[in-house]
């Protein structure tokens, strides 16, 4: 490979990078690895048993909780593109990822984050017309249709993870290989680059702002019509349930778009690595072992399918 002349420095492609991770002694990896590992053997069975009691239970076989699976299958996907590497990387000397990997690992991070955004705006659109339009549902809400909302979210996913890994592994990085982060993201990759970063940070800022905020107002229009509707139901039991489980997608929605806008989608929001560590491992860990506990402790039917398949491998 040709080296690239950058002025008066000749800068070689880079084949490998270092994660850095977390600061702090054997100590300090050995205590950062138990608790990472808890919290994503946590987030993988809280998911996997979503997807299970949805499959398994025809009484959830409903447009709501298609999305929900999908959303379990989302969650448990992007903490496994990050999570086997970041655990191994605290226990060892080395921590390096390949050129290669990091752009692999990059783009399905994207991908997926950048498609559960699009998807929870899909559930609150289905909540909106379950509320608003019940006698549309089955009709609007069919399962050709279900398919290809979920189909167009990762289409969604899939080009802003194109635009933003061609955009960012494109560019020439300088001599140092280390990543002050546990994972490959834009923010320390630019701090690498040799050349001018500021298409990367308008295309970074842009397409992700412009999704989150797109997003964000069909919510954000889907609920103001659901508190309309519910506020004018005559009957406390039905407005405590649609209560019950659109405050389950808010509370999912809140936590997931909150953390994202303040690491992608606003310049100079996050001042240093080490806060922007502490922010990824938010949306990247926790809230993929929190979407379970919040939508089967505040759900009613989900509780019951739980327990029917807790009932179902006891008599086995």
């Amino acid at each position: 490979m040709q080296p690239h002349v950058n002025g008066n420095i000749s800068v070689m492609p880079l084949q490998v990078f270092m994660l850095e991770g977390f600061e702090g002694g054997l100590q300090a990896q050995t205590l950062l690895f138990a608790l990472f590992l808890a919290l994503y053997v946590v987030a993988i069975l809280g998911n996997l048993t979503m997807i299970v009691a949805i499959t398994l239970d025809a009484r959830l076989h409903s447009p709501m909780y298609f999305f929900l699976k999908n959303l379990s299958f989302l969650d448990l996907c992007y903490s496994t593109v990050i999570y086997p590497k970041a655990l191994a990387n605290f226990l060892s000397s080395s921590k390096l990822i390949t050129f290669a990997g990091c752009a692999t690992q990059f783009f399905f991070l994207s991908l997926m984050i950048t498609t559960e955004g699009f998807l929870l705006a899909v559930m609150a659109y289905d909540r909106f017309i379950a509320v608003c339009r019940p006698l549309h549902y089955h009709i609007t809400m069919c399962p050709s249709a279900c398919a290809r909302l979920v189909l167009g979210t990762y289409c969604g996913g899939c080009f802003n993870s194109i635009m933003q890994t061609s955009f960012t592994f494109s560019l020439h990085f300088c001599s140092s290989n280390h990543i002050n982060h546990f994972f490959c993201d834009v923010p320390p990759l630019l701090k690498l680059a040799c050349g001018d970063t500021t298409t990367n940070e308008l295309v970074m800022f842009g397409l992700c702002g412009l999704i989150i905020m797109g997003t964000t107002l069909v919510v954000l229009i889907s609920y103001g019509y659901i508190s309309v509707t519910i506020l004018r139901m005559s009957s406390e039991a039905g407005r405590h349930k649609l209560f019950s489980t659109c405050g389950s997608h808010i509370t999912a929605v809140s936590l997931f778009y909150g953390t994202l806008f303040v690491m992608y989608a606003q310049p100079g929001a996050v001042e240093s690595m080490e806060q922007g560590k502490v922010i990824s491992v938010f949306y990247t860990l926790v809230i993929p072992m929190l979407n379970p506990l919040i939508y089967s402790l505040r759900n009613k039917d989900v509780k019951d399918a739980l327990f029917r398949l807790g009932q179902r491998h006891t008599a086995t």
